[in-house]
């Protein structure tokens, strides 16, 4: 849409999302979770912001704020053992998968104590023991990846562990990258070989700073560019954690049961720029103030008090926390060192990868037949 469009047509784009939440038995502590886990990206994207600017921070560096309700229910819909790859707003998914605040936030300044040793700096966060595997720069590059590991995943519990496939992979990626041709073969392939994996397009109405609608054909429904591989389109409202996962949950659990694909348009929105460089000069401030009223913290948070359910002391006292662990992350990462020379000769190149070290495509292939 365009920026007069867009904010004057606000309920067009996230009403047709929204549906009934089904599962009304969520336990309060786990919304709690939800809601600090959410404040805790919010102020974490923030103190980035300011070391942004402080020059802590170098390279590109692009901010979730906004779009923590996507990240956080998504995770909550799947299990550990489930892979994830994003592209490169990826801070956001890195702490709702469980990497440690302070590991993310050394990895931002580049610094040794990072998940990435400090090599991958904003857009490359890597977190193995949690699947998660990346964070990547190239628009669409992450898309591919996500089809591999549906298919690794997928070898794995069938072939080796001659059982049922029953991981799913969650790959996110941006309006952007639709039509990029590495997405559209990824999502062939998929619906080709019946791969586990979910495509989620953060659809936060914009590439960089082109409205969609500008870019992409049918952006009212892009859920039928799916339909064109054979892929079930799903589209989900954004704004909501509840809704996310409660949407997500059925689809995951659809997906890792039937072993197939699908593809998410995840309406959502961006509240700061594309990245730090970002003027914003094509978006009105009207447009802005219409969706911030949907902010998904202030959302969890309204409902959570109108049910008595969390009261003022206590939602203090949680920002409180959380703003004094990010204090403390940022001063962890500050402190430590640089990477020396010599880091960059390592984690370059590996030998072995498991069970897959020595076994052909082709023949891989034959035994998933």
């Amino acid at each position: 849409m365009s920026s007069a469009s867009q904010a004057s047509d606000l309920a067009s784009f996230l009403a047709p999302t929204a549906r009934p939440v089904k599962r009304k038995d969520i336990p309060v502590a786990t919304l709690k979770q939800w809601l600090r886990d959410m404040m805790l990206i919010r102020e974490f994207e923030i103190r980035c912001m300011q070391a942004y600017q402080d020059k802590k921070i170098g390279g590109f560096c692009h901010v979730y704020i906004g779009q923590e309700a996507v990240a956080v229910g998504c995770v909550a819909a799947i299990e550990p053992k489930d892979p994830l790859v994003t592209a490169y707003r990826d801070h956001g998914h890195a702490l709702a998968r469980g990497m440690a605040p302070k590991y993310c936030m050394a990895e931002m300044f580049g610094r040794i104590g990072g998940c990435a040793k400090g090599k991958g700096g904003s857009m490359h966060m890597f977190d193995r023991a949690n699947n998660l595997f990346g964070g990547h720069g190239i628009v669409g590059a992450q898309t591919p990846l996500g089809a591999g590991l549906a298919f690794a995943t997928k070898y794995e519990d069938e072939v080796i562990n001659r059982g049922k496939s029953n991981r799913v992979t969650l790959c996110f990626l941006g309006d952007g990258a639709l039509n990029q041709g590495a997405l559209h073969e990824a999502m062939n392939l998929a619906g080709l070989m019946d791969l586990p994996v979910i495509f989620i397009v953060e659809n936060n109405g914009y590439s960089m700073g082109t409205a969609i609608e500008r870019g992409t054909t049918r952006a009212d429904r892009i859920i039928s560019k799916a339909a064109g591989y054979g892929i079930e389109g799903v589209e989900m409202y954004g704004m909501d954690v509840v809704q996310v996962y409660d949407a997500m949950k059925d689809l995951a659990d659809r997906c890792r049961a039937t072993s197939r694909p699908a593809f998410v348009d995840m309406r959502t929105y961006r509240y700061k720029g594309h990245s730090m460089s970002d003027p914003r000069k094509y978006r009105t401030r009207e447009e802005e103030e219409q969706y911030e009223a949907h902010d998904p913290i202030g959302r969890l948070e309204k409902q959570l008090r109108s049910t008595n359910q969390l009261t003022d002391a206590e939602f203090e006292s949680m920002g409180d926390a959380i703003r004094e662990e990010v204090r403390e992350c940022v001063a962890w990462a500050d402190a430590s060192p640089v990477p020396g020379i010599e880091e960059l000769y390592h984690d370059v190149y590996v030998e072995r990868w498991g069970p897959y070290t020595g076994t052909s495509l082709p023949s891989m292939l034959r035994e998933m037949q």
